[in-house]
């Protein structure tokens, strides 16, 4: 899209961060954890930290693929990371994105824990070869 251009006529940094976004929404949801849940359970997920990694450039018109993966959680899914690859549709990996979150009760405004049910299919997402499961 246009819009995502920057001046260079690449793909502007912080679209990046909305593909990958896109992608955890997209994959929480396919496992039911979405918005209805979230907004009934008083959950959400928050991030402490994002750190992209820029490869190569990626252009007007360019098709995308975004991967995520957990390479870290507490085995409760408390607390968690997660790695998105994100790449051409040539198939060259354009960048990395790297988050580190939880979830918080968004009445309460503290972290929290998924009810273990949800928690059980957060566990099942696809994890990295190098994942490290940590006590909770």
């Amino acid at each position: 899209m246009w819009s995502h251009l920057d001046a260079n006529m690449h793909m502007r940094h912080s679209v990046y961060a909305d593909f990958a976004a896109q992608a955890r929404i997209a994959i929480l949801d396919s496992i039911g954890l979405d918005f209805n849940v979230f907004r009934e359970l008083n959950i959400g997920p928050i991030l402490f930290r994002e750190e992209l990694l820029y490869l190569k450039e990626v252009g007007l018109n360019d098709t995308l693929k975004v991967t995520l993966e957990l390479t870290k959680s507490r085995t409760d899914g408390s607390r968690w990371s997660i790695r998105h690859s994100i790449y051409r549709g040539d198939g060259v990996k354009a960048a990395v994105v790297n988050v580190d979150g939880a979830w918080i009760d968004t009445m309460k405004r503290k972290l929290t824990t998924l009810p273990s049910e949800l928690a059980e299919k957060f566990m099942d997402l696809p994890k990295s070869m190098d994942f490290d499961e940590v006590p909770a």
